[in-house]
């Protein structure tokens, strides 16, 4: 079967990788002509690192990331909001923090080495002919048998050709700065402080750098996109006081910042489609369901994604629709569940709303010192729910077993699944 995937990042490239092994002819098409390993940190939860396992990828994974314990909350005044330990759900859970670039490059490069017909600078604008792609010069390319769409939160595909999808830009974002951790301060957890729902500071352990060999750990700041800009203009000196009254602990990074240009801002979208296939078109990754990254949930439902639909499209051979039907079917409980629970608490954590945050603060530590919501709370957290009242993903599916010192960018890693 010929196969075109549109976009090479986590889903595109998994999804390439799948497909060309279980022996189709897969052309992955990538806008960028030079694409390059850059971003600051991401959580892979326990469901995304089965998927590199199967991938045969967790062991530079590992080796690079940086193992988690632990998700916890802090208010601007110390208080402990909420401490959730992957082991409460059981043995051999964590997550991993792990530089955006790392799990690019890890995945891009096994793609190029695999994958014959690998075209970069090729941006692909809309579909064309029936199983045909229309590039950004006009080109058609096809036919193909099947279209992957995987070009990412904004895609041109999606918007061309699919305008009745909801794509809603969130109104906040967050900005992002990567310092060193060669001390490990920041070792074994993710820690949130927030003041409020309008103030969120999270440091996240990052592990190493692609080629780097220094423990790294993620700041994000939460901020109005519209406020971006003027958090920047203020200074260098401002931004270290903005975070410092929410997050004290955080001083030995914002320490790092050497002005308020080496910061980035990532923006978020909320995409929702009905059903996710069309004919013999489907869309997967962040083209698919763009969510807030509140529950860390992205980069693993994307792999997810490319995993269940190779899984598909075996189990129904010379069948594309069928296969894509079955997709969407099977990916419909997984992915609506966390679409929902990420915009229900994204405004807990980013909004202008004074009862949320204080709401929050009250609740929070109280679910989270009842054993039964502690445990639904993690089960959210290692990303294998799939619905409010639904079980989960059983965890033994996913959970990948470390050698000795592996997942703490210390050294290399092996999985096993």
């Amino acid at each position: 079967m010929r196969v075109v995937v549109v976009g090479a990042g986590f889903a595109g490239s998994a999804a390439a990788l799948l497909l060309h092994r279980a022996g189709h002819t897969v052309t992955l098409l990538e806008a960028v002509p030079d694409p390059s390993p850059v971003g600051a940190g991401i959580m892979l939860q326990p469901t995304g690192m089965h998927v590199l396992a199967r991938l045969g990828l967790a062991a530079p994974i590992l080796h690079a990331g940086h193992r988690v314990d632990r998700l916890r909350g802090l208010s601007s005044s110390g208080r402990e909001l909420f401490h959730l330990p992957y082991a409460a759900r059981g043995p051999g859970l964590f997550g991993l923090g792990l530089h955006r670039g790392v799990l690019f490059q890890t995945l891009f490069d096994a793609a190029r080495a695999e994958v014959p017909d690998v075209r970069l600078g090729v941006p692909v604008a809309r579909l064309g002919q029936p199983g045909c792609v229309r590039t950004n010069a006009g080109e058609e390319l096809g036919p193909f048998d099947l279209i992957v769409v995987a070009d990412g939160a904004r895609s041109q595909i999606r918007a061309a050709d699919f305008p009745g999808v909801r794509d809603v830009p969130y109104p906040w974002g967050a900005l992002w700065f990567v310092a060193e951790d060669r001390e490990g301060r920041f070792r074994g957890e993710l820690l949130q402080a927030v003041k409020g729902a309008r103030e969120m500071v999270g440091m996240l352990p990052t592990g190493l750098a692609p080629g780097g060999d220094t423990p790294l750990v993620s700041l994000f700041v939460s901020t109005r996109v519209r406020d971006a800009d003027s958090v920047r203009r203020e200074g260098v000196a401002a931004f270290r006081e903005r975070v410092l009254r929410v997050a004290p602990m955080a001083e030995p990074i914002v320490a790092q910042l050497p002005d308020t240009e080496a910061l980035l801002f990532a923006g978020y979208r909320d995409v929702r489609f009905t059903r996710w296939n069309a004919g013999n078109v489907v869309f997967i990754g962040d083209a698919a369901h763009a969510m807030s990254p509140q529950l860390g949930q992205g980069s693993n439902l994307a792999l997810v994604d490319a995993l269940v639909l190779s899984q598909c499209v075996a189990a129904q051979p010379g069948n594309v629709e069928l296969a894509l039907q079955a997709y969407s079917a099977e990916r419909r409980a997984h992915l609506r569940f966390y679409q929902r629970m990420t915009r229900w608490l994204t405004p807990f954590f980013q909004s202008d709303s004074r009862v949320l945050g204080w709401a929050r603060d009250v609740g929070f530590p109280v679910g989270a010192a009842l054993p039964f919501l502690r445990n639904q709370m993690v089960a959210t957290m290692c990303g294998g729910k799939l619905g409010f009242v639904r079980g989960s993903l059983p965890e033994g599916s996913y959970a990948p077993q470390l050698g000795p010192g592996s997942g703490d960018g210390a050294g290399p890693g092996s999985a096993r699944v």
